[in-house]
């Protein structure tokens, strides 16, 4: 080997190099187009069923269905968005206003009650608590900044919704145009099998993303009926957020619990812990129970099996290595991620032992 290979050799790898950086930075400036790309392409495998159904069983033209499916997913955002900025505008100026001494002289109340109510005046408990004075040492008049910084932020949210219906239009009028571009990417003669393959992964992922919207609504009219038994304010929000967050795998669901109780507890301060505060929060924990029964036993049973057609087992260690990996990102797109690549394996990699056993099913 000649110096004059080794030297070709090494500017060939820092050449590889600075071409995979500069794609890495590249791709990192627009990290903002890739998610409104993401999103409109979630959009469109929801909206996917009502094109067909508009097309094949009304015989709408190809435009006229896209455009009806826009107005209904437009409807459906006006609605949800009609339901929440009031509540968050009407939050952001109680709070504007908020007596900050109050609201801490409330919590501290709150601290010392329970610690009455459960005799932790004795414990090693309260004597650490109380040496470490953490209810003083909060800082309260954050609270308003933050949330007002959250209603203006809906500004600036009008240009990423813009930009998502405008892909997500084109997405559902031309489905074919993402295959296209990667058809130049696989070699001659395996054309077919990519072709059937995307139309497998779109038919999955559609049915897998309805079902995620099936889940929710779920969980969103027992937790919405239960708060407003109990006579919680702003039962409508508190339940659409909770139920929101659930669709992150396993760490979700204790999220949205202990969103639940904060914000249902917050909103209270000031009444007595033990004949107000504490059964309002064991009544809330057993709606959060019954919701999450709800949805381990009926909900995502039939979302897995139906849908993405994997073993239960098989989905929990997927998302825990993805978890692990990718942090909450990949808890979100851990189940579609492995959809689409079970599929593709299934298509181009048939030979395999290991292949055939995880995608029998599908």
């Amino acid at each position: 080997m000649t110096s004059k290979t080794i030297s070709n050799g090494i500017l060939r790898a820092i050449g590889i190099i600075l071409s995979i950086a500069l794609v890495l930075y590249f791709l990192y400036k627009i990290q903002s187009v890739i998610t409104y790309i993401a999103i409109a392409a979630v959009i469109s495998l929801i909206g996917r069923p009502i094109v067909s159904f508009l097309e094949n069983k009304l015989k709408f033209k190809n435009t006229l269905a896209v455009i009806f499916t826009m107005l209904v997913f437009f409807g459906v955002f006006a609605g949800i968005m009609a339901l929440i900025i009031p509540l968050l505008v009407k939050q952001g100026e109680n709070l504007s206003l908020i007596n900050i001494e109050e609201l801490q002289t409330n919590i501290e109340n709150l601290y010392n009650e329970i610690l009455t109510h459960f005799d932790l005046h004795q414990s090693d408990i309260r004597n650490s608590l109380k040496e470490s004075n953490i209810a003083s040492k909060i800082d309260f008049s954050i609270l308003p900044d933050f949330l007002n910084s959250v209603v203006s932020g809906f500004g600036n949210f009008s240009i990423g919704l813009f930009s998502v219906l405008f892909i997500t239009f084109f997405f559902l009028k031309d489905n074919k145009m993402f295959d296209n571009g990667v058809l130049t990417l696989i070699p001659e003669g395996k054309e077919e099998r990519w072709k059937r393959s995307s139309n497998k992964i779109k038919d999955l992922l559609s049915r897998y993303f309805v079902g995620l919207i099936c889940q929710i609504s779920i969980l969103f009219i027992i937790y919405t009926i239960g708060l407003l038994i109990i006579g919680i304010e702003n039962a409508v929000l508190i339940a659409f957020l909770c139920a929101l967050i659930n669709l992150i795998p396993y760490l979700g669901p204790v999220i949205g619990a202990v969103l639940m109780v904060i914000l249902t507890t917050t909103s209270n301060l000031g009444e007595s812990f033990s004949e107000f505060i504490l059964p309002k929060t064991l009544w809330v924990l057993v709606i959060v129970t019954f919701g999450q029964l709800i949805d381990n036993f009926i909900s995502q049973p039939v979302i897995f099996s139906k849908s993405v057609k994997s073993h239960p087992l098989e989905i929990f260690l997927v998302i825990l290595i993805t978890g692990i990996l990718f942090g909450i990102v990949g808890l979100i797109v851990a189940v579609p991620a492995y959809t689409a690549l079970k599929v593709i394996l299934k298509a181009f990699v048939t030979d395999n032992k290991i292949v055939k056993k995880l995608t029998k099913n599908l």
